[in-house]
């Protein structure tokens, strides 16, 4: 007689069965440990390069920087330096045709230092020249001309070139320092252009009578 109590062998199998049923697979732990490692190695690895890379960066920014400030102040310099030789260019572009025309001043006022002879000129003729000369000087002391040399004024090697030493009394006050190395006669005016010399006054020089 056949036992009816045995399982078919069709049957599906529970899930906990199938489980027991397959083979049991060993997993070494130290491999799944050296992976992690290896991973933890790698991402410090690629933040120390991305760390290198950023501080090279901001290195590099600096020097640009640095050298962008460096060039920028250079030519700022450089612009106002050209500016200021430019400026100097332009206040002395007349200089040539100043020194030119102190001869015909000169003659003027040779002209006027002779009292007598000028005043017998007619009037009419004289004041008309007058004019033409205040007009001359005007224009020149307009673009930076201002003569050099007056009668009293200390003697200054800068200024005035001595063609002459007058012998003169001391002061008639006691005790006062004797008026020696003043200008006593101006022989010819000197002139300057702005701050410039164009040429030095030729005087004469008091000394004291010995």
């Amino acid at each position: 007689m056949i036992d009816t109590t045995d399982k078919n062998p069709k049957e599906e199998l529970t899930k906990d069965e199938e489980e027991r049923l397959l083979p049991e697979v060993p997993v070494d732990s130290e491999e799944l440990e050296f992976e992690n490692e290896e991973e933890s190695e790698n991402s410090s690895l690629v933040l120390k390069k991305v760390r290198e890379k950023l501080h090279k960066c901001e290195q590099e920014k600096k020097e640009y920087l640095d050298g962008w400030q460096r060039m920028r102040a250079d030519f700022i310099n450089a612009r106002k330096e050209d500016d200021a030789r430019r400026g100097e260019l332009i206040k002395f572009a007349s200089e040539g045709l100043v020194e030119d025309l102190l001869p015909v001043l000169d003659s003027f006022t040779m002209a006027f230092a002779n009292k007598e002879a000028w005043e017998k000129v007619d009037m009419n003729w004289r004041k008309g020249v007058e004019y033409i000369y205040g007009q001359l000087v005007s224009v020149l002391e307009s673009r930076g001309l201002a003569s050099i040399g007056t009668v009293g004024e200390k003697v200054d090697p800068r200024l005035h070139i001595t063609v002459e030493e007058v012998n003169i009394d001391p002061p008639a006050q006691a005790g006062g320092p004797p008026n020696t190395d003043t200008v006593v006669e101006v022989v010819q005016k000197g002139y300057r252009l702005h701050s410039k010399i164009i040429r030095p006054a030729k005087v004469k020089v008091g000394v004291v009578k010995e």
